[in-house]
């Protein structure tokens, strides 16, 4: 397993001029990987990205925002196809420089929660799929896959759980997409983050680590002894990355209702979390 640590965690947004620094940094804590949340594709070059991980010795994962413009599932198809374009560049992105997959909540836009009949909702989880088929068959031909997160029911109305979301993959029905898995989202949905792990298996291609309070891991209540064994017990090899936040960005403050400094420092945040998880690494 490898062990990555998220820009989001020391700025928003990221673009080329950042990439040599938070390289070097993460490297010098101790990570493997550096994972770039994409913001805005006009402001990362793969060339420039792929200099500053090999200068500093670390791998890239991509990361997805998707936004209000960025909702494959919107109600209006005419809305759709910015969506598609945006995850294939954040493909085209991975595949230049190495990552294994895309990453993140890409069936919908974050924020998007509304109570909705039944059958509308599983209209939407339709319409989600047949695009992420799309996206999904663009990212085989390039080497790459998906990795689909459940977000919490504050952040969306459409996959919360393991459950719905290995539903969303077999709807898609591609080998190269799977989940990625969140602890911090897990703690709020899943009766049982362990048995939830469990239950993804071989569909886990990406497991996002954080506190419950979204801070760093070992510092709050997740039951970190049980969640790691359980990942173990599925064979997972892929990346383990810290992903937290920093309140200086307002825009993302909002996004994830960030509202307090959740460490002494950032780099604080990152090295007492990979200290915690390589202490707490259980082999598989």
């Amino acid at each position: 397993m490898r062990y990555g640590a998220s820009t989001f965690i020391w700025t928003s947004p990221f673009t080329d001029r950042k990439a040599p620094e938070l390289a070097e940094r993460v490297a010098g804590l101790g990570f493997d990987v550096l994972e770039v949340c994409l913001e805005d594709p006009g402001h990362v070059t793969a060339s420039a990205l792929r200099a500053a991980a090999e200068q500093a010795g670390v791998g890239v994962a991509v990361c997805g925002a998707f936004g209000p413009e960025r909702d494959l599932s919107h109600d209006d198809p005419a809305m759709r196809p910015a969506a598609l374009a945006y995850l294939k560049a954040c493909i085209d992105l991975a595949a230049e420089v190495g990552a294994p997959d895309v990453i993140g909540p890409m069936y919908s836009a974050v924020g998007k929660a509304r109570p909705l009949p039944d059958e509308e909702r599983e209209r939407q989880r339709e319409v989600a799929a047949a695009g992420l088929h799309e996206a999904g068959e663009y990212a085989a031909q390039h080497g790459v896959g998906l990795a689909i997160e459940p977000l919490n029911r504050f952040e969306t109305d459409l996959i919360n759980t393991v459950e719905q979301g290995l539903d969303l993959c077999d709807r898609i029905g591609l080998d190269n997409v799977g989940l990625l898995l969140d602890t911090f989202h897990m703690n709020i949905e899943e009766k049982s983050p362990p048995d939830a792990i469990r239950a993804a298996g071989p569909r886990i291609r990406h497991f996002h680590t954080c506190e419950n309070d979204r801070g760093t891991p070992g510092s709050g209540h997740i039951a970190w002894d049980a969640t790691l064994g359980a990942l173990a017990d599925t064979g997972f090899d892929g990346i383990a990355s810290i992903e937290s936040f920093t309140p200086d960005n307002v825009a993302i403050a909002r996004a994830v209702s960030l509202w307090r400094q959740l460490a002494a420092s950032p780099d604080d945040l990152a090295r007492d979390g990979l200290r915690f998880l390589r202490a707490h690494a259980v082999a598989g």
